[in-house]
């Protein structure tokens, strides 16, 4: 019998066209790749910032989104280059609060030096710094409620103060010693702060946006009035992981903050390798979500920004995505050489300057701070760094030894454990002698086939 599928096999449709149509004026067909504006050997050259404070408005919290689009090409800023604060963003800090702030972003960077050279000297394996990004936390973590939910990224260890992490503890950490509350189980600035709702930081970052949203979907059930917020770095946000947790917040509109924090660089690869657009905070109008771009080395624009986006989601207004612009100075982890792909003076040429000399600045030319007080602050930073870290190596040096149990490998995965696992435990702890050879097999730890079973 005659198949029907096998008399269509290679048969062209009579509507397929049997002739190519000529194109008009085409273009060469060629594949795009971007490309870094600068590489070793060029002379930076950024393009300035034009956008200035007063440009933007401060829209009502609960406005459509379709009010902010100009605020998502655009760039919400209150200080200018000069120090000075204006604008409808202003937030209006107490001088106080302004000199916390200053003295929390110059204890990040105080420890972000002392871990990377105490790196470098074989005292910890590894190190991510958050050299020139200080003010995306700080400023940003000060915004929230302590009962609110912050998913960091690894360059965020200013959240972590803000939220009372203690130094010690956090050094603790990165050493991977007896004083780790994580119990050396995560790899180094992978920190968690059950105590200060902060959520245990990931290397696959991306997929803590969704889990973000879906905390945020949480409370919105229970109807409770609590934010989540979450941040990812440029590279992040071409991932999947960015567009599904988009999906879920446009979808079901909980109150969560999803952020960006455009370094310019994902380890080697430039921003622009991220994304096809102007700007990530445009992304927001597809998905229809107010959409924030703001100088992220502005302490009180990002201060301000965030507390928008909060009273948004408080106020049952929904999610908001937030851009943060800020530069990346140092490279992107001890194991990396960003010589090797950029100038190595590029982070001379940012224009968007520090965000610790920027606010150094303003609190100066308001009358509040001066030269005197910010050496006093860094001298004290300097020597209380240096002394917390002596005192984290007395819970365990590479050196001399990391002061873990090995029994306690068997610690915090069952909630009871097994028998052939306290059999296990029991034998490594010398509490019981080693099976003889007549015996069940009961795996041994003394033969090195057998260490992974079980």
């Amino acid at each position: 019998m005659d198949d029907y599928s096998s008399r269509l096999v290679g048969k062209r449709h009579s509507s397929a066209r049997t002739a190519e149509t000529p194109l008009k004026d085409p273009l060469p067909m060629v594949l795009h790749v971007p490309s870094a504006p600068h590489r070793p050997g060029d002379v930076p050259c950024f393009a300035p910032i034009q956008h200035q404070p007063g440009d933007l408005s401060r829209p009502d919290t609960l406005a459509p989104y379709e009010e902010l689009r100009n605020h998502a090409s655009g760039m919400i800023r209150v200080l200018n280059n000069g120090g000075e604060a204006s604008g409808a963003w202003q937030p209006h800090l107490s001088p106080q609060q302004l000199r916390s702030g200053l003295e929390m972003m110059l204890r990040a960077r105080h420890f972000d030096a002392r871990m990377i050279a105490m790196q470098r000297q074989g005292r910890l394996s590894f190190y991510l710094s958050s050299n020139g990004e200080e003010a995306v936390s700080v400023a940003g973590a000060s915004a929230y409620n302590r009962d609110d939910l912050l998913f960091p990224s690894y360059r965020q260890p200013g959240m972590l103060l803000v939220r009372g992490m203690p130094v010690l503890t956090m050094m603790c950490q990165a050493i991977g010693n007896a004083g780790d509350n994580a119990k050396a189980r995560q790899m180094p600035v992978h920190y968690s702060w059950r105590a200060g709702n902060v959520v245990s930081i990931s290397s696959p970052v991306g997929t803590q946006l969704p889990q973000a949203v879906g905390a945020a979907m949480a409370f919105a059930y229970r109807g409770q009035r609590r934010t989540v917020a979450a941040w990812i770095g440029d590279g992040t946000a071409a991932q999947g992981d960015f567009h599904h947790a988009l999906n879920f917040a446009s979808v079901f509109r909980p109150p969560c903050i999803l952020h960006v924090v455009d370094n310019q660089w994902a380890i080697s690869t430039h921003r622009n390798l991220s994304t096809g657009g102007a700007t990530f905070a445009a992304r927001a109008d597809a998905y229809r979500l107010p959409g924030l771009r703001v100088d992220g080395n502005d302490f009180l624009a990002v201060h301000a920004a965030e507390c928008w986006a909060v009273e948004r989601a408080r106020r049952g207004g929904g999610p908001t995505l937030v851009e943060l612009v800020t530069y990346r100075r140092d490279a992107h982890s001890t194991s990396d050489d960003s010589t090797q792909y950029r100038p190595a003076n590029e982070a001379d040429h940012w224009p968007g300057g520090d965000p610790i000399e920027r606010l150094k600045q303003h609190l100066i030319k308001i009358g509040e701070w001066s030269e005197a007080s910010h050496n006093s602050l860094n001298g004290a930073l300097d020597a209380e760094i240096a002394a917390t870290f002596q005192q984290a190596e007395s819970f365990g040096t590479w050196s001399q030894g990391l002061g873990h149990a090995a029994e306690s490998l068997f610690d915090d995965v069952y909630a009871s454990l097994p028998d052939h696992l306290q059999s296990q435990r029991d034998q490594l702890c010398g509490n019981v002698p080693a099976p003889s050879k007549e015996e069940p097999a009961i795996l041994s730890f003394e033969e090195a086939s057998q260490r992974a079973a079980g």
